[in-house]
């Protein structure tokens, strides 16, 4: 992009004093700066001004689980039917490993924290250890690809090379990154973390689909004939991926997509949940549910809205493709972003002082026209780690980990 086209498109909207940072810079400064800008995608910049347009939710109504009993009724055939699809080759993961473990007291990818008490057992290490579970059954490999971002994409290759790739195939892993979206203060003004940067940060995991396409590693996918991709978050230790079972009870619904989802614990728990939304699959968020929803309960006394789901979904790619040149819903969330001042010094803000923009994969689900809601049992299959100590936490899962049989 030519300096006089990149000054019209700032001008356009309203980025002015971008143009005045990027005159400061030499050739090379000026070239990195140049090519963020031209990877903007200018409506989610404006939305900055709209908030609330990103808020707003249809008709919400109840959606029934396959539960627990009616899966162990039926395992056999289930499982029979997903390790058909997994020998066929038509089956992959796709690991969500883009975060940090800032919240863990560790620098580096959340995917390397050590877990273990006796021997070191990190987080990657496990995750590949419950996919194994279910390759070793199916006596061949899933191909998994694993999402990381600019923070930590070359520490985590690193990390897996380091590590040997924990016993897999390293012809079965592929590495993508996360696409990165700007910062902006409340007036909608870009922010620059460096004389010769803007201000940067994933996108939400909800743009996991587009960075495989733009990486090329949808190309991978296509090659290998896969035609299911099983979507779970780097934090849960405890769950089974590409789980034949609810591979096959999707496939056996008819269903083009599929979410693992467990019984809450009580009205009050944090966790989003799959219900309909005019109609459609929808996950609604614990913070968006009304006193009403929360308590609402079936004849049954049962929580009419009793699902929560743990990050884990299935969903056809054929499907994907045709969902891809629609808009998700951009998430506008007010956060503490480090940006430089006019004078080039580094601030650090205490309070929120703009906004952040991420796409979440739990909105995919409603672009959809079904989907499978498969209750697990949630000791057997959830175990977070959000936090050091306490609720979803490194203790809780060590815990849960230990009742599970898995020695730390």
């Amino acid at each position: 992009m030519k300096e006089n086209e990149l000054l019209n498109v700032l001008k356009e909207h309203g980025q002015e004093h971008i143009f005045e940072a990027y005159q400061k810079l030499d050739d090379k400064g000026k070239e990195k700066l140049a090519a963020q800008i031209e990877r903007i995608d200018w409506s989610i910049v404006e939305m900055a001004g709209h908030k609330e347009l990103s808020q707003e939710r249809g008709k919400l109504e109840p959606l029934s689980a396959l539960e627990v009993t009616q899966i162990e009724e039926n395992k056999a055939k289930y499982e029979e039917i997903g390790l058909g699809a997994i020998r066929a080759g038509k089956v992959g993961a796709v690991l969500l490993a883009g975060g940090q473990g800032t919240r863990l007291g560790s620098d580096g990818p959340k995917g390397k924290y050590n877990i273990g008490l006796t021997k070191e057992i990190y987080i990657f290490e496990r995750l590949i250890r419950n996919l194994m579970d279910v390759t070793d059954k199916a006596g061949c490999f899933v191909p998994l690809y694993v999402m990381t971002s600019d923070k930590n994409h070359d520490e985590t290759i690193a990390f897996f090379e380091e590590k040997n790739y924990f016993g897999y195939p390293k012809d079965f892993v592929k590495f993508f990154k996360q696409e990165m979206a700007p910062s902006v203060d409340f007036q909608g003004k870009l922010y620059m973390e460096s004389a010769d940067s803007l201000s940067l940060s994933p996108n939400g995991n909800g743009g996991w689909f587009y960075s495989m396409e733009v990486t090329g590693v949808l190309k991978d996918v296509k090659a290998r004939g896969v035609e299911w991709l099983n979507i779970f978050a780097v934090d849960n230790v405890l769950q089974r991926i590409a789980d034949p079972v609810f591979v096959g009870a999707t496939i056996d619904s008819g269903c083009v997509s599929g979410a693992k989802v467990v019984r809450k614990a009580d009205p009050e728990e944090k966790i989003g949940v799959l219900c309909l939304e005019d109609g459609k699959p929808s996950i609604v968020e614990y913070y968006e549910m009304t006193e009403e929803i929360i308590n609402s309960r079936e004849a049954n006394g049962e929580l009419s809205y009793n699902f929560g789901v743990i990050l884990n979904y299935l969903f056809r790619v054929d499907q994907l493709e045709e969902i891809s040149s629609q808009k998700m819903t951009v998430h506008v969330v007010e956060k503490k972003i480090p940006f430089i001042d006019e004078k080039g010094v580094l601030v650090k803000p205490e309070s929120p002082n703009g906004y952040k923009f991420e796409l979440l994969v739990l909105d995919m689900i409603h672009m959809f026209d079904n989907c499978l809601s498969y209750e697990v049992v949630r000791d057997y299959e959830f175990a977070p780690i959000k936090n050091k100590t306490g609720v979803d936490s490194v203790e809780s899962a060590r815990a849960l980990l230990q009742k599970n049989g898995v020695a730390l």
